[in-house]
């Protein structure tokens, strides 16, 4: 999801980008109109490999289970995560199988367009998270997003947050599992229900025996499976195209009437790119609002950093993250630049594809795949699919189970409820969890387009959260009453605005302020005026009510706290210095690309 819907995928996971419901809806099409039932073909190594990853993520969870003792060595790790293990969980979080397949799809459909959603949409909130955001939840000992609003406006604004976000990740979970088993039938012929009951097992297993830092675990595996597993195409594709120029020369020759290797110069306005999407809705709806919602108030994420041992692994956590995602586009983008050099034929969309028998684009990283990966290898690539779906899910699920219990079931179920009750309750609720997921994937069946439920979901809970979340700890003026009303009148706004465009589609033009748009601009704008009303209730609130004392804010806004310094630290081993260089990179490649 990458963020910004992106993403999650996200899972962005996620949830988390907005072609991953379009990649695994489109799958989905695919199998029920009867193509191809399969597009690889497994060799007895390769069927190997997926077993032997099985066999460790469970092995992982058995192991782990010594560690965990108490409730926060389930919840939280036991706080005890060092950076390099956090940071690579930090971007793993994100990074799942759905964004492998759905931004090589858009990149082989809007080429370098599509980096806007890693340079723009991820890398800058990701290091503000670091700097900024990180201190403060590490201060104020917040255990959660939805904590850090309780100590900062009080119980109604937890209690709205933490049951949205529960519903969320809920929801979110079920789109991985479900787009799992989409996604395994057609490309391997998995049936649906085997492959949603597959990954619940094993997710349930090694999330109930080791909590958190099994998952924290298991992201890791799952972040160098991916890279092994992708590595060998780029590598392989820029071999075959004679080098970057060579690739450039062959798309080209393919594709004369597109710009597919440059970022901004056809942004001036929304006709002049195939996204139809003018630069405010680039710079404000996705590397403003949606990325810096999406990675610094969404828990699923930020639970990783704060699960590091200290403040400074902390930071350098977030650090090393935000590199890994800057570089994330070799992976992801560049096969589907490659797709459009060296694929036998024209992919085109699915309506055409179903048409003709033939693929579509969101099939690119599959054929990539049969084409440079030979068997063993394959078989790696397969797992890292497999293991990127399943990480969407256990992150999700790990998340909803410290929410539900610090939030929603202590405060407002249970007050006097001890550790080992808590612990207790986030091993059920894992199981619970699962069980909700299973009915949310088979939910996601019921609709049209997964990419409208992935967008929705993500622009009702996260994008007035980081409104409600931005405005306390800049402003100590916030009230109270403030922030329950700026982020339940942010929620509704974003309800509203959806559900306007779905009932008059010709409102887009008046949401995003041109007759160009399109469809992808609808979210990056909503996310826009979602967040807009969310401050500006906010604000026009707290200045009518009373605002909790300056005695009760340390540690929670900025001006009122005492935040750690670095200055007995030599400026090059400074987070702030690592972050700069990684900052630096990210402006040398938008210009490269401009």
């Amino acid at each position: 999801m990458n963020p910004s819907h992106p993403r999650h995928g996200i899972a962005w996971k996620a949830a988390r980008t907005l072609a991953i419901g379009a990649a695994a809806h489109a799958d989905l099409t695919a199998a029920q109109a009867g193509r191809p039932s399969r597009l690889l073909t497994l060799a007895p190594a390769d069927v190997l490999v997926i077993c032997l990853y099985f066999a460790l993520v469970l092995g992982i969870g058995v192991y782990l289970k010594r560690r965990v003792h108490a409730s926060k060595d389930f919840f939280f790790a036991g706080k005890g995560v060092g950076s390099w293990v956090a940071g690579l969980s930090f971007v793993a979080a994100n990074l799942g199988t759905l964004e492998l397949l759905g931004w090589s799809a858009s990149a082989y459909q809007y080429g370098m367009l599509a980096a806007h959603w890693y340079w723009i949409g991820a890398v800058p909130a990701m290091l503000f998270l670091g700097m900024v955001m990180i201190p403060f939840y590490y201060v104020s000992k917040a255990h959660s997003v939805p904590g850090y609003l309780k100590l900062r406006y009080g119980e109604g604004a937890r209690l709205l947050s933490a049951l949205s976000f529960a519903a969320m990740t809920i929801l979110m979970s079920g789109i991985n599992m479900y787009s799992m088993a989409v996604v395994m039938k057609v490309i391997l012929g998995w049936d649906i229900n085997f492959s949603i009951l597959v990954s619940t097992v094993t997710v349930g297993v090694y999330v109930a025996l080791g909590g958190l830092l099994s998952a924290i675990v298991n992201e890791v595996v799952q972040f160098v499976l991916i890279w092994v597993g992708t590595a060998a195409i780029p590598i392989l594709g820029l071999i075959e195209t004679g080098g970057w120029h060579g690739m450039l020369a062959r798309i080209a020759a393919r594709a004369p009437a597109g710009d597919y290797t440059h970022m901004w110069r056809n942004m001036g306005a929304a006709a002049h790119n195939p996204m139809g999407v003018h630069w405010t809705g680039i710079v404000f709806g996705l590397g403003f609002i949606g990325a810096f919602g999406y990675w610094t108030t969404d828990f699923l994420v930020v639970q990783r950093v704060m699960a590091a041992r200290d403040l400074r692994s902390a930071k350098i956590a977030t650090t090393i993250g935000a590199a890994f995602k800057m570089f994330l586009p070799a992976i992801v983008i560049l096969p589907g630049l490659l797709g459009l050099a060296v694929l036998p034929m024209k992919l085109t969309g699915e309506t055409e594809a179903l048409a003709t028998g033939g693929h579509s684009f969101n099939e690119v990283m599959p054929l990539m795949m049969a084409r440079y990966l030979g068997p063993g290898f394959l078989g790696i690539g397969v797992t890292a699919l497999i293991a990127g779906f399943m990480s969407g899910m256990a992150g999700n699920i790990s998340a909803f189970a410290t929410v539900w219990t610090y939030d929603i079931y202590r405060p407002v179920l249970n007050r006097i409820a001890g550790d080992a009750k808590c612990l207790r309750i986030g091993r059920w609720c894992t199981v619970i969890g699962l069980a909700a997921s299973i009915g949310a994937a088979y939910l996601v069946m019921q609709f049209a387009s997964i990419m409208d439920y992935v967008q929705a979901v993500f622009g009702f809970v996260i994008i007035p959260l980081f409104g409600t979340v931005i405005v306390g700890m800049l402003w100590k003026r916030a009230s109270p009453a403030g922030g329950f009303w700026g982020l339940f009148c942010g929620t509704l706004s974003s309800i509203l605005l959806w559900l306007l465009v779905k009932l008059h589609p010709q409102a887009l033009a008046i949401l995003a302020m041109s007759a160009d748009a399109k469809p992808m601009a609808e979210n990056l704008y909503r996310f826009i005026w979602a967040w807009l009303v969310c401050v500006i209730v906010t604000i026009a609130v707290s200045l009518v009510t009373k605002p909790k004392p300056a005695s009760e804010l340390q540690g929670l806004v900025y001006g009122l706290s005492v935040l750690p310094s670095d200055e007995a630290v030599p400026f090059y081993r400074r987070p702030i210095f690592a972050a700069a260089v990684v900052a630096a990179i990210l402006v040398w490649l938008n210009l490269v690309f401009w």
